[in-house]
């Protein structure tokens, strides 16, 4: 189980909340077949939105997780848990 604060848990649901409405206007933009250019604009937001909740759990990880993992001695592990999340995202 992950420890998160309850500020940062309602950055994070906030976060998705906007992503979940962003892509609801896609759909909505699709299926009304509106223009190309504006679905890429909303694609585009969800994407950032997307990148700062990544942003906001990494920070969480980082000062909880990883910590504890440090204290344990477990250093190199946590380390390349970390590089194969931006290993993925290539």
């Amino acid at each position: 189980m992950t420890y998160r604060p309850k500020d940062t848990e309602e950055r994070i649901l906030h976060r998705l909340k906007i992503v979940k409405g962003h892509l609801q206007k896609i759909i909505q933009m699709v299926e009304d077949d509106h223009y190309c250019i504006d679905v890429i604009h909303q694609s585009q937001a969800v994407q950032r939105a997307l990148e700062e909740t990544d942003g906001v759990l990494l920070e969480n990880h980082l000062k909880t997780c990883v910590v504890d993992h440090i204290k344990k001695g477990e250093v190199e592990s946590s380390i390349k848990e970390i590089m194969n999340v931006f290993k993925k995202r290539k």
